[in-house]
């Protein structure tokens, strides 16, 4: 189970920083299992204006930021995470004017690496518009390497 306090630091990460929150992104549904993201259709988002459908780009950083809370969701606390990898297969258009939602989940975690899959689709979870599938590199030392690294250093 997910706390209120540490499901509102994940809103926070979902909807404060620049990139997703210039983008709309949302934090729709989150618990142990992963977390679902979905972004609102905007004009201003659309790839190819004759189509109204929301650019690739759009669902590319969503289907990622989806992963890193499932990430967050997995390890039940926030740190420092990287993506290493990620793959990103498009099945299909998304339906013109919909929101997109990412549904993602952690498959595997190890000391290091956390292996994550999920798919995007437009309202209807059977009919996916891409699947991603990722791994993020964890801080597994709690950040003391970091710190040791720049000890000493000046800017």
């Amino acid at each position: 189970m997910i706390s209120a306090e540490f499901r509102a630091v994940l809103h926070q990460l979902v909807t404060t920083p620049p990139h997703p929150a210039a983008l709309g992104f949302r934090l729709d549904h989150v618990d142990t299992d992963g977390a679902v993201l979905a972004v609102p259709w905007r004009e201003d988002l659309v790839g190819d204006a004759g189509s109204g459908v929301l650019s690739g780009g759009v669902v590319s950083s969503l289907l990622d930021h989806a992963c890193g809370v499932a990430v967050w969701t997995a390890l039940k606390t926030f740190q420092p995470i990287a993506t290493l990898d990620m793959r990103i297969d498009y099945m299909r258009a998304a339906v013109p004017q919909r929101e997109i939602f990412a549904r993602t989940h952690v498959f595997r975690l190890t000391r290091s690496i956390a292996f994550v899959r999920g798919l995007a689709d437009d309202g209807d979870p059977a009919d996916p518009v891409a699947a991603v599938q990722a791994a993020f590199m964890l801080n597994s030392d709690g950040g003391r390497r970091a710190g040791a690294n720049l000890a000493g250093t000046r800017p």
